[in-house]
């Protein structure tokens, strides 16, 4: 019998690098049902994007403060989920995060200075999850205010992520990783038998990993402040802007999320960054099956109440 080996794949989806592994004795067999995988994401892409402006999310946004927008029922259910997050992070997450006005933040070397909280706060206040209003009977969103924009920045990847892993589980695939840009979804197990090993990249060098965890059927995100932040007056701000108040978040260089789900997980990564360590980490401990690690500016590392790393 053919020996069983990991075949991979690395492309760029949904504007990020995206690498599905498969664990098969047949190189052709794992190309096909990574084929699959990248069918399906591509599909979500189309969906979801606000590049195109005949997608679902465009059309939403062009009609906001006019009309409901009638959606696919995949479009309506993925908006519904991430308005429960909303929910429960108290409006960390947010996905009419779209709305903010793009001059608050640009992130270059030529920023020496915050804005004023009133000047940050007028340019977030259209973002509100609470005036995206859902029908559910007639599947419609409706952005009750004009300018409002959606965006699926902060949950798409980790629901391509699933969905690709779910058409190659029913395509026979028993083993894989799909890894959306750090966001990833496991199953199975490596042909040596042992759980997948996952690194946990270290925030002060992104090279490098801080430690690893071992995982099967399990999901892993991680937001960190390491790849894009500002120095103002000796102090690092991160690009993760608060969509409460339009400033930036500081004192967490990064949040890994583990658990079940990979859209949980990418969803849950950035809002235990904005409510920092102790909200955070309390509301990880109230919830089920999700676990996090956070590392603050002074390198000291928290875990929630179940997690195990080596």
């Amino acid at each position: 019998m053919t020996e069983r080996k990991v075949f991979k794949k690395g492309l760029r989806l949904m504007g990020n690098h995206f690498e599905i592994s498969v664990v098969s004795n047949d190189e052709a067999w794992a190309n096909l049902r990574i084929d699959e995988g990248v069918q399906e994401i591509q599909r979500i892409e189309k969906l979801l994007t606000t590049f195109n402006e005949e997608s679902e999310t465009s059309l939403i946004n062009r009609y906001a403060g006019m009309a409901p927008v009638t959606v696919s029922r995949e479009t309506f259910d993925l908006i519904e989920r991430s308005l429960r997050i909303s929910r429960i992070t108290q409006g960390s997450f947010d996905i009419s995060y779209g709305s903010i006005d793009k001059r608050l933040w640009n992130f270059d070397i030529n920023m020496k200075a915050l804005p004023d909280k009133e000047t940050a706060k007028k340019m977030v206040r259209r973002i509100n999850y609470r005036n995206i209003i859902l029908n559910d009977e007639n599947c419609t969103v409706f952005l009750k205010e004009k300018g409002m924009r959606i965006g699926f920045g902060g949950i798409g990847k980790g629901y391509a992520a699933e969905r690709a892993r779910y058409i190659m589980k029913l395509s026979g695939v028993e083993s894989g990783i799909v890894n959306a840009s750090g966001d990833l979804t496991t199953w199975g197990l490596q042909p040596d038998g042992k759980p997948w090993t996952i690194g946990i990249a270290n925030p002060n060098s992104s090279n490098e990993l801080f430690s690893y965890i071992n995982v099967t059927n399990m999901a892993v995100a991680t937001s960190g402040n390491y790849e894009k932040f500002v120095m103002i007056d000796g102090k690092k701000y991160s690009h993760t802007i608060d969509p409460r108040t339009g400033l930036p978040v500081s004192g967490i260089k990064s949040v890994t999320i583990i658990t079940l789900n990979a859209e949980i997980a990418d969803a849950m990564a950035t809002p235990v960054m904005i409510m920092g360590i102790k909200a955070g980490m309390h509301l990880i401990n109230q919830m089920k099956d999700i676990e996090a690690i956070v590392i603050d500016d002074n390198n000291t590392v928290y875990a929630s109440d179940n997690i195990r790393f080596s």
